[in-house]
Parts: structure tokens; sequence; C-alpha cells
């Protein structure tokens, strides 16, 4: 546990450091290849074959897809991270340490949402278009600067929670291991697990997982959020914070992507979401928060401050409940 609880320290500053190296391997990025490839082997390959439309084997494949993702993190992670102890301890804990910084994004969220910011202030409105397509999922070439503002803070709001905080309780409760697998998880949800003809079915399993994975995190990074706007001063409104996340939680089709969305858009006094353009459709959505002042480029800088704060007391919490368990055991 000593070992354990200082890998995860390291890992969180390791990150607040350097975020994810893109110029060296990257794991997530060997685990969305992996789901790339199963699903044009089960989609491209095997399913067109058929005559007609199977949903029932869709939802089956998919399945597999999950299991196979799934099986093939934790047990790599475990090998490397249980051969690395094997060899010394200290070289264990710099693997786990090594580990757990890819596991998190909250560094990486916060420079690819400051492009977006650094475009709207000092470039053109293509260019903070161009920037916000690289962190969400919709339809961007439409978006005015208030649209690419709103989509670039809804997408800090969220991830803090699915990229931030559930990573981060994942990591303290099961190692690299666990937070490898979350990720897992968490990535098949972003690749396979949209409501479109291609993945209703074959993405079904990918979707529910992560809904369910990410239940109790979504709400403790909602409550964490609102006392970190208590701690951040004039700029942000616990109390406004709270009202929001009661009364918004659930004003979105998942379960989990409103709680601290909400809470983010009461903690700045403003309107998020609403209806958003997907491979060319709109989407209906209701909006989360009240319009009480106009959206500007200098709340993503506002929405980036609240995640950090958010994850100081994520990580502080985690250290306590280590700490405890050291002393007790």
């Amino acid at each position: 546990m000593r070992y354990h609880m200082t890998a995860f320290f390291l890992g969180y500053l390791l990150d607040l450091l350097i975020g994810d190296p893109w110029n060296i391997p990257h794991p997530i990025r060997w685990i969305g290849t992996l789901i790339y490839k199963l699903d044009h082997l089960f989609l491209d390959s095997i399913l067109r074959l058929e005559l007609a439309r199977n949903p029932k084997r869709e939802r089956a494949y998919g399945l597999l897809t999950v299991l196979l993702v799934i099986g093939s993190t934790f047990a790599l992670t475990a090998v490397v991270l249980g051969f690395s102890y094997m060899l010394h301890p200290f070289f264990g804990v710099f693997m786990e340490m090594i580990l757990t910084c890819y596991i998190l994004a909250a560094r990486s969220l916060e420079r690819e949402s400051w492009k977006v910011q650094d475009a709207l202030l000092h470039g053109t409105l293509e260019d903070a278009r161009t920037a916000v397509s690289m962190i969400v999922g919709r339809d961007t070439a439409a978006l005015d600067a208030a649209g690419v503002t709103r989509a670039t803070v809804e997408t800090v709001a969220e991830n803090t929670s699915d990229g931030v905080i559930a990573p981060l309780l994942y990591t303290c409760l099961g190692g690299p291991v666990l937070g490898m697998t979350y990720k897992a998880i968490n990535t098949m949800d972003s690749m396979i697990g949209y409501h479109n003809d291609r993945y209703e079915n074959f993405g079904f399993f990918a979707a529910k997982l992560d809904d369910v994975v990410n239940f109790v995190p979504a709400r403790l990074s909602a409550i964490l959020m609102v006392l970190s706007a208590g701690m951040l001063g004039r700029e942000y409104s616990a109390k406004m914070a709270w009202k929001i996340f009661k009364r918004d939680r659930y004003q979105h089709k998942s379960p989990n992507s409103a709680q601290t969305e909400s809470a983010c858009a009461g903690a700045l006094g403003l309107r998020l979401a609403g209806d958003a353009s997907y491979f060319g459709k709109i989407v209906k959505k209701p909006y989360i928060g009240d319009a009480l002042r106009e959206i500007e480029p200098e709340d993503i800088r506002r929405a980036c401050k609240l995640m950090f704060v958010t994850e100081f007391l994520t990580v502080f919490l985690c250290m306590m409940a280590m700490g405890i368990i050291i002393i007790v055991f």
C-alpha cells in the first residue's frame, strides 16, 4: 500500500507537469487501435456478409468486443506491473507512476481546451472550430464563437468526471490495473457507444457498461466540483452550483453526463447544452443552467481551474483513505 500510495501521488504530479507525451507510445492509443480493429472486423468484415441486419448478432459481437478489450487490457497491465515489482520495488513504483500518469487526462484536456481559447482570442473563428473539433463529438462547422466556447466548457465539465476523477478513483481503488481497465471501458464508449445506425446495437454493451462504472464517480465529481467552486473566489458560486446541480443533473439522456455539467454551469452562471448537431443530424437537448451572463472565452480557463481544484480534492481524499489503511493495518 505504501508503494501504491507513493506511485499514485507521483503519477498525479507527473500528469500535472507533462500531461500525455504524444511523441512516445501511449497505451490508451493502443486500446483505441484494438477497438477500431475489432469494430471493423465484426461490422465491416463479418456482419456485412449477411443479407439483412441482425440486431441480436450485432449485440453479441459488441459484447465479445467489450470482453476482449477489457480482458486484454486487464491482463496486460497486470503482467507489466507484476513483472516490474518482481524486478525491484522501486522499478515497480516507477512503472506504476508512469501508468497512472497515462491514465489521467487533466493537463492534456487543459492544453487542448486552451488551444480553443487562444484561437478565439487571437485567431480566427475557423481556427477555433478546428481546435474544438479535436475534443468534442458534435459537428462544429456551423458553430459561432459562443457555440465554440460553450462546447469547450461543456467537454471540460463532462470530462472532469470521466477523464479525471473517475480514473483517479479507480486507480486509487485497484491501481493502474483497474484504472487502465476503466479507461478501456470509457474509450469503447467514446468510439462505439453512439446511438446511430452503425453502433445502436454493436455499441449497446459498451455504452451501458460505461454508464454503470461512471454512476458513482459522476455524482462524487459533481459534489466535489460544488465544493471547489466555494474555494475559488468571486468568479464562482458554490450556492448556484449546488442549486443547478440539484435541478438539472438529469437533463441528459445519459444518467451521468449532466452531473458535472450542471455543477459547472451553476458555478459559472452559464446556460450550457441545448440542441446540437451530430453526424449531420440535429439532436434535441434540454438546457442546463441559467444564463446569468453571456458566455465568453475566459470561461474556458475558469472551467479548467474548476477541474483542477476538483482533482486536487479527489487526490487529497484518496491519499487520506490510503493513509488510514496503512495506519490501521
